[in-house]
């Protein structure tokens, strides 16, 4: 695991900085003045979806490993590629943008919490002696709190040539989420089938039911339909890089990585599937 180890730090903050070039101070104000559809999107990340992860864990009596890994990707905050599929879906875009971002903030509490909760009611004890929930706290702020101010700063500075090159850095950034990827299944190429054999249901059926309770309880208590879609895909897609970083830092075992490549393979094909199921409707 060591490749992915390097890797994985790296590609975050840099994941993170290109977020934090296309945020501005009004995408954290908005959320203050329209506030329910950000704490709808926000249960359905924060607490729903990691409820689901649980729930079908002890429905499908999977292995610990591959169940901790589980609730690795479902405490996972949205990844940077929902808002691109937002816009494709004629999402509320900004709603999308904001909920990204800050809920990213907030999984330097929320990520930890979750993990090690769930490690605990799991049995598990092989967690690296010197990490702690202060521990890795700290690690995600380097890696996902600093490189996004980093990114707002230089956008205020540069500002007209930094927006003009915010395709670009969505494809590196896209980019870099594929290098950590198959980094996984290049170092692990012998084992990868029987660790998909194992998590490929339950990844699916997370991702498919988040997306499918989001997106009617945004029909029901959000805004209007741009916000529905956009909670359901914030919530579908989440951020890949982030968990294998965190699964990095607290285990030297791949499995427990495996759900995350499996769910990351799985939530482009859902989210394109709801996109043109949206689009035609």
């Amino acid at each position: 695991m060591e490749i992915v180890t390097k890797i994985a730090p790296i590609a975050l903050a840099l994941i993170m900085f290109g977020l934090g070039l296309g945020l501005t101070k009004n995408d954290f104000l908005r959320v203050l003045k329209n506030p329910k559809d950000f704490i709808l999107g926000s249960i359905c990340q924060l607490i729903i979806l990691p409820v689901i992860a649980f729930v079908l864990i002890i429905l499908l009596k999977v292995p610990k490993e591959i169940a901790l890994g589980v609730m690795i990707i479902a405490a996972a905050p949205g990844g940077v590629t929902s808002n691109i599929m937002t816009k494709f879906a004629k999402g509320d875009v900004a709603l999308s943008i904001s909920l990204t971002a800050i809920i990213s903030l907030i999984s330097i509490i929320s990520v930890p919490l979750i993990i090690f909760q769930s490690a605990d009611f799991l049995g598990i004890k092989n967690i690296s002696k010197e990490i702690n929930m202060a521990n890795i706290s700290v690690k995600m702020a380097l890696v996902v709190i600093v490189p996004v101010i980093l990114g707002m700063i230089v956008r205020t500075f540069a500002y007209n040539f930094i927006t003009s090159k915010i395709p670009l850095v969505d494809k590196i950034t896209a980019g870099l989420f594929l290098i950590v990827f198959a980094a996984i299944w290049v170092e692990e190429g012998k084992n990868i089938f029987s660790y998909l054999a194992q998590s490929g249901l339950i990844v699916l059926l997370l991702n498919v039911i988040i997306m499918i309770i989001a997106y009617y309880m945004g029909k029901i208590f959000a805004s209007g339909i741009e916000q529905a879609r956009c909670i359901a895909i914030e919530c579908g897609l989440q951020n890949g890089t982030l968990a294998v970083f965190v699964a990095t830092q607290i285990f030297n075992e791949i499995v427990y990585i495996i759900p995350t490549a499996t769910y990351a393979l799985v939530m482009y094909f859902t989210a394109l599937i709801f996109v043109f199921y949206v689009r035609k409707n």
